[in-house]
């Protein structure tokens, strides 16, 4: 059987052996991040980033305690999130949200149908919950089809690259039934996908800052998804069909009283691109190599499958897929750990360590299928601006094993594995290459 060891050789920084050494944002860190935690959770929970800030001379702050992330993410008043920065600078302006220079449709719609606390509750409420909130177990049957489907491109060789031929596509073929997009259309949307979420894998430090060529390549490329939503918003103007965009359109908005406008539905659908891919995909190979590195628990999840829910639980806390996000603002001078945090700071929420917090957590790198409240993790962040489609990446994961374990009798690493993470803020392999024995179909029969 392969071993994964760990890949500091692929790295251009070397493992943290003390508080010096520790850098999360620099090229390579991605290699040594759960080396790292514990060394900051033990002599810097909280790190400042000298003029890291929104605004010149203010600085950033990472969190890395489970109890100062949670008390920020639940928060929204007290802690502004950046979003809402930006949409009342749009506002403010006298350019109309749609005409603002580099402002893709998804701020643009925001301005519009969630620019306040009490909108963006609403939102969720009326708009996004409906498709990918806490009732996403409509989809169940779908998204067995699609699993099912391609696990029948590999089952008969025994061995898989497990992220281009199952995590990646999965989320992306689900993402498009809800949507209403074609099958055949998923290539396009895949660049359009790695378009939207350049920041998070080629931006610069704790802000994910690309550079000026970065940018306009990015919203070059968005111009054509922008475009192709608008084409499909037409379509199902005039011919609706069972999918959200088709709904979308017809949807009476109650917090406004009023139908969404094209540019509306647009912005909601990046938003649902945007944020219903990549968690997915990573958590999903995530809990493949987990699987591999703990065979008892590969056998536990095959004979009881209630076991899966919290093994995906778990899994999410472990291998968080956002290590971290820097996403609010102080309104006032705060108090973290001892440090003081001026008005006005940056907060970089490091969910990844909140996550093994030996304060929150009893043997906080082990997995055990049985803590008590394993959803309080802070994968998808907490509180009223927890990630919109945490119900449908949950069912997804779920779902998936479920159509896995029916197939696969075992499951482990293939020889080949470099076990290089992407760059970026997102933890997720480059490739997975997996070997398995296909389980006897006259066995379930």
């Amino acid at each position: 059987m392969s071993k994964k060891t760990p890949n500091h050789e692929r790295s251009a920084q070397r493992c943290p052996v003390h508080l010096d050494d520790v850098d999360l944002f620099a090229d390579g860190a991605q290699e040594h991040w759960y080396e790292a935690y514990p060394i900051l959770h033990a002599e810097a929970p909280v790190v400042r980033l000298p003029d890291e800030g929104m605004t010149p001379g203010t600085d950033g702050f990472v969190l890395t305690r489970y109890e100062d992330i949670r008390r920020v993410v639940r928060d929204p008043v007290r802690f502004k999130p950046t979003l809402t920065l930006a949409i009342e600078a749009l506002l403010a302006s006298d350019v109309a949200p749609e005409d603002a220079p580099l402002t893709n449709a998804m701020l643009a719609s925001m301005a519009t149908l969630r620019p306040t606390d009490e909108l963006y509750r609403a939102h969720r409420t009326e708009l996004t919950d409906p498709w990918v909130g806490p009732g996403s177990s409509r989809h169940s049957e779908m998204i067995d089809h699609h699993a099912r489907t391609l696990i029948d491109g590999f089952i008969d060789r025994g061995e898989v690259e497990f992220v281009s031929e199952f995590a990646r596509p999965l989320p992306q073929r689900v993402m498009a039934s809800v949507l209403g997009f074609p099958l055949e259309d998923i290539p396009r949307l895949a660049e359009w996908g790695t378009a939207q979420v350049a920041a998070f894998v080629h931006g610069r430090g704790h802000r994910n800052l690309l550079d000026r060529e970065q940018v306009r390549e990015q919203f070059a490329k968005l111009d054509g998804f922008k475009e192709y939503v608008f084409e499909k918003v037409q379509e199902k103007r005039r011919e609706p069909r069972d999918d959200m965009i088709s709904w979308l359109c017809q949807v009476e908005y109650e917090a406004l009283g009023r139908k969404l406008t094209d540019l509306e539905v647009n912005g909601v659908v990046y938003a649902m691109v945007i944020g219903g891919l990549e968690t997915t995909q990573y958590a999903l190979e995530e809990e493949a190599q987990l699987l591999c590195e703990n065979p008892a628990y590969f056998s536990a999840l095959k004979a009881d499958r209630e076991l899966i829910r919290p093994f995906t639980e778990e899994s999410l806390r472990l291998r968080s897929p956002t290590q971290g996000l820097s996403t609010r603002i102080t309104t006032r001078d705060e108090v973290f750990q001892g440090v003081d945090v001026p008005a006005g700071s940056l907060l970089h929420m490091r969910f990844g360590a909140g996550n093994v917090d030996p304060e929150e957590w009893e043997c906080p790198y082990e997995m055990s299928l049985d803590r008590k409240a394993p959803t309080r993790h802070l994968a998808f962040s907490a509180g009223p601006r927890v990630c919109p489609g945490a119900g449908i990446s949950r069912v997804e994961q779920v779902t998936a094993w479920n159509c896995l374990l029916d197939r696969i009798d075992s499951l482990e690493y293939a020889p080949g594995n470099t076990f290089e993470h992407q760059p970026g803020i997102m933890l997720g392999t480059l490739e997975l290459n997996l070997r398995f024995t296909r389980a006897d179909p006259a066995a379930g029969a």
